[in-house]
C-alpha cells in the first residue's frame, strides 16, 4: 500500500483517538475572528505624524468551501486497525531489544518520528531502568564512548531525571578543554551538541561542550566526502537545535530523512507515515466544523 505524507494543514503534537461510529468534536464555539485594521501611530516629535508601515498581510485562502471539502481516507476504519496492528509489533520491537545504547537509539527514533506517544509507559521503564544503573560506578556499555553518553544525557534530562554535567568530564583534558581527539567522532559531537542545550545555569561545562561540538560540525560541513544522512542532521542541528523545535513539525521533517537513511527500520517508517497521516486527517476533520 502507498502511503503519502499529507500537508495541508499543519499538525500540533496531540491527537485524539478516532473510532467506527463515533466523532469527538473540538470545543470551537467561542472562536473570534478579528478583523484587520490599518493602524497609525503618532509621536510628537517636531510636530510630525509617524505613519506605521503596513505588515501587507495576504488575505486568507481559507475560504468556507474549501475547508468544507477537506476529506481524507486515512480517516476508515482499515488504517485504524493497520496502526494498531503495527504499534503492538513495535512495542514488542523494544520489549526485545537489549542492549541499552540500541533502546536508547530506538527510543530517540520515535521521539523523532512522532510515534513517542505511544510507547510511554515502555520509555518510562527503560529511562528508570537506566537511570539507576547510571548510579553504578562503572557501566562498560557507555564507558568512553562519547556518544552513548551524551546520547543517555540528552533522554535523561528530557524526561526530568537528574543528571550531571560531570559526565562528560571524562572527555576533557587537564586544562579544562574537550579531548582533541573526539574531532572526528561526528556522532558523538552531533549529540554532545544538541544535549549541551538542556543545560541549565552555572554549568560551565555544557557551555564549552556547546561552543567545541558547534565548532567541531561546522568543520565537518566543509569536508568533501561525508555521510548524506548525517550531514542533514549535522545541519538541522545547527540550523535549530532539537530541544527547540516543535515536535510534529520535526516528526514531518525527520520522516523524509529517516527514509534516506540506510540502517532505517522500514517497519517504524511504514508505521511514522501512517500515523503521521491519520493525525493530519483528524486534525482536518476537526477543522471543517470550526467555521460554524
Amino acid at each position: 500500500m502507498a502511503l503519502r505524507l499529507l500537508t495541508a494543514v499543519p499538525s500540533s503534537s496531540f491527537i485524539r483517538s478516532h473510532s467506527k461510529g463515533t466523532s469527538n468534536r473540538s470545543n470551537v464555539n467561542n472562536l473570534s475572528v478579528v478583523g484587520a485594521s490599518k493602524a497609525v501611530a503618532t509621536a510628537i516629535v517636531s510636530d510630525q505624524k509617524i505613519v506605521r508601515r503596513s505588515a501587507n498581510y495576504h488575505p486568507p485562502n481559507w475560504e468556507y468551501d474549501y475547508i468544507q471539502s477537506l476529506k481524507s481516507d486515512y480517516l476508515a476504519e482499515s488504517f485504524n486497525e493497520q496502526a494498531i496492528r503495527l504499534v503492538g509489533e513495535v512495542r514488542m520491537m523494544l520489549e526485545n531489544v537489549m542492549d541499552p545504547v540500541e533502546k536508547l537509539e530506538l527510543i530517540d527514533t520515535l521521539q523523532r518520528l512522532g510515534l513517542s506517544y505511544h510507547f510511554q509507559n515502555e520509555t518510562k521503564r527503560i529511562l528508570e531502568d537506566i537511570h539507576v544503573r547510571a548510579d553504578q560506578s562503572k557501566v562498560l556499555w557507555k564507558e568512553g564512548s562519547l556518544y552513548a553518553t551524551a546520547l543517555e544525557f540528552r533522554l535523561l534530562r528530557q524526561h526530568g531525571y537528574n543528571v550531571t554535567q560531570e559526565v562528560f568530564s571524562g572527555f576533557m583534558d587537564e586544562m579544562g578543554n574537550f579531548k582533541s581527539s573526539l574531532r572526528e567522532d561526528c556522532k558523538g559531537l552531533l549529540n554532545l551538541y544538541e544535549a549541551s542545550h538542556l543545560c541549565m545555569e552555572g554549568e560551565g561545562i555544557l557551555d564549552i561542550a556547546r561552543d567545541f561540538a558547534a565548532k567541531q560540525l561546522q568543520q565537518y560541513l566543509k569536508q568533501k566526502k561525508v555521510d548524506e544522512y548525517v550531514r542533514m542532521l549535522v545541519e538541522h542541528a545547527l540550523e535549530l537545535p532539537l530541544h527547540w523545535r516543535v515536535s510534529r513539525l520535526e516528526a514531518r521533517w525527520f520522516i523524509d530523512v529517516y527514509e534516506k537513511r540506510e540502517e532505517r527500520n522500514p517497519m517504524l517508517l511504514e508505521l511514522a507515515k501512517l500515523d503521521f497521516n491519520i493525525v493530519q486527517a483528524v486534525h482536518q476533520d476537526d477543522l471543517r466544523y470550526a467555521p460554524k
